[in-house]
């Protein structure tokens, strides 16, 4: 298995070191029509579609909004929370995020960042926040959470098709 990994990294590595034919970067692309929409600005610059589907997301969490958090997502999306594969956003909510957002009686988030980058149709977004989950026997949890996007754009607009989170009990002073 090590020997198959080193080889792996050795030829990825070799690849990007090997230089790009001159011609390459000559050569016309002007028949290739663009593949974004004129709304969205530059490819490399505009962010602010999926930085909205990335905080769509969260007020949908505080909302406990199911259906609005569902359509934030592609349909072969893929959620990891805390060390698990749990399988696309409907399978997450039906088995997992569901049944906790019914018992549920306050979602609040704390100091959220957002960064996004997008490459092409492509954006990947890191996030940092804290929340407080009420619940309704009483119990309340608080942690530090972070979170990995990524995001897909067509016609349709953004879709989150990869979403990892993870979260701790708040280190105090």
């Amino acid at each position: 298995m090590m020997n198959t990994l080193l080889r792996v990294r050795v030829v990825a590595l070799a690849i990007a070191a090997a230089p790009v034919p001159a011609g390459a970067q000559d050569m016309d692309h002007s028949g290739h029509g663009t593949h974004h929409s004129d709304k969205t600005g530059s490819a490399s610059e505009d962010v602010s579609g999926a930085e909205d589907i990335l905080e769509a997301y969260r007020a949908a969490l505080v909302s406990r909004d199911a259906e609005g958090m569902s359509a934030l997502f592609a349909e072969n999306s893929a959620i990891f929370e805390n060390g698990k594969a749990e399988g696309s956003f409907a399978n997450y909510m039906e088995h997992h995020l569901g049944p906790e957002l019914d018992a549920i009686t306050s979602f609040t988030f704390t100091d959220p960042t957002l960064t996004v980058t997008r490459k092409g149709h492509m954006a990947y977004g890191y996030e940092t926040y804290g929340y407080r989950i009420e619940l309704e026997d009483g119990r309340v949890i608080e942690r530090d959470g972070v979170a990995t996007s990524v995001l897909s754009h067509d016609e349709s607009g953004w879709k989150i098709v990869q979403y990892h989170s993870s979260s701790r009990a708040p280190r105090r002073p």
